[in-house]
């Protein structure tokens, strides 16, 4: 009798890039900072905003919902993408595994490349895959370009931390050569998708060719075919399409930020009026810069510093800050590495099942 055992390097290096082991190291980086502000900070005080009534109660179930909307914008948006190839299910464990890969790998990163692999193994092509993560990271830089200079408008420079923040740290100009290099990003990756497919491959040919940069050159090229096949794709999407993958971007980022809104509802609800709460949202969005270039996974360490920093002098006790970005990324980042941890084993099983691969050993029994 003989048995076939199914083997796949693909799985075996998914499962080292995003091994549950991992999500240990934000979690240490999130305790270590904030262990180190505490000790430099010493406040009886610290947790003293915390007092359980109904208005905290309604306020963090208002939080955690927001979670929900959030995730069901981006489930509905990639159902769209896929034209609904994805079924509710698979689009959950897609996007759940992207929050993961996301969560365990540096922001700078991000969970772009494993995404594609995701969708391809759901059964879309190469192609369709990138164009579908491509398309998803420009809606998601399109609502930030624009919403930025709205909020800036309005709130002028309140949009930024206190001025001892910026100046003690440099982020003013982080922040505004941040947000350029995003916008030039978007105005370029919008006219090589809509307009001049071939500009960008004929861009980085050119500049693959210093020296230094050649060894990284064919891997360049493949990136342009990609967008070349990610252009093909969206060519004749009708407006429909458009406004609902928009809208289901602008609903999920605005559900984001609002959970520290509920947060602040939760804790000083007296104290905050309904323009406090669209600075808070304003801020969040200048904070989104900096945690775009963490160099640690998921923004740990440094997202909680930055809280205290952008927010700090909207609390009533600037020490209350970091409980309550411990809290936030408690809602907000934490369930990620547990619900992946979750859906990863089960999506393999799933899929491999479905395409076990064409790497098999034949044993004897």
């Amino acid at each position: 009798m003989r048995i076939f055992v199914a083997k796949s390097d693909e799985v075996e290096d998914l499962r080292n890039k995003l091994r549950p082991g991992r999500m240990l190291y934000p979690v240490l980086l999130g305790l270590a900072v904030a262990i180190w502000v505490v000790y430099r900070q010493v406040d009886q005080d610290i947790f003293g905003f915390f007092a359980w009534t109904w208005i905290a109660g309604w306020g963090l179930l208002g939080a955690l919902l927001l979670m929900g909307v959030r995730d069901w914008a981006y489930i509905y948006r990639i159902r769209v993408l896929t034209n609904k190839e994805l079924s509710w299910k698979q689009a959950f464990q897609v996007i759940m595994l992207w929050e993961f890969s996301s969560a365990v790998s540096p922001s700078v990163v991000g969970g772009t490349a494993p995404a594609v692999y995701f969708l391809h193994k759901e059964g879309l092509n190469t192609g369709k895959s990138t164009a579908v993560v491509l398309t998803a990271i420009l809606l998601d830089e399109v609502f930030f370009i624009l919403i930025v200079p709205l909020m800036y408008v309005v709130f002028r420079t309140n949009i930024f931390p206190p001025e001892s923040v910026m100046l003690s740290k440099g982020l003013y100009l982080i922040l505004i050569v941040g947000y350029s290099i995003i916008l030039l990003y978007t105005v370029l990756l919008v006219y090589t998708l809509f307009f001049n497919p071939y500009f960008f491959k004929r861009l980085l040919s050119w500049f693959f060719l210093i020296p230094f940069l050649r060894p990284w050159r064919s891997r360049m090229r493949k990136l342009s075919n990609q967008l070349i096949s990610t252009s093909e794709e969206l060519r004749g999407k009708s407006v429909g399409y458009w406004i609902k993958a928009f809208l289901s971007t602008t609903i999920s980022w605005t559900a984001r930020y609002w959970v520290v809104n509920c947060m602040f509802m939760a804790f000083f609800f007296d104290g905050l009026t309904l323009f406090d709460h669209f600075l808070v949202f304003a801020r969040q969005l200048t904070m989104w810069i900096i945690l775009l270039i963490s160099p640690t996974p998921g923004g740990s360490g440094l997202a909680e510093f930055v809280f205290s920093g952008f927010l700090g002098d909207l609390i009533p006790n600037a020490s209350w800050a970091l409980p309550l970005a411990m809290l936030w990324r408690l809602i907000s980042y934490y369930p990620y590495l547990i619900i992946g941890a979750i859906v990863m084993p089960v999506w393999i099983r799933r899929v491999y099942a479905k395409n076990p691969g064409t790497s098999k050993d034949e044993t004897a029994a």
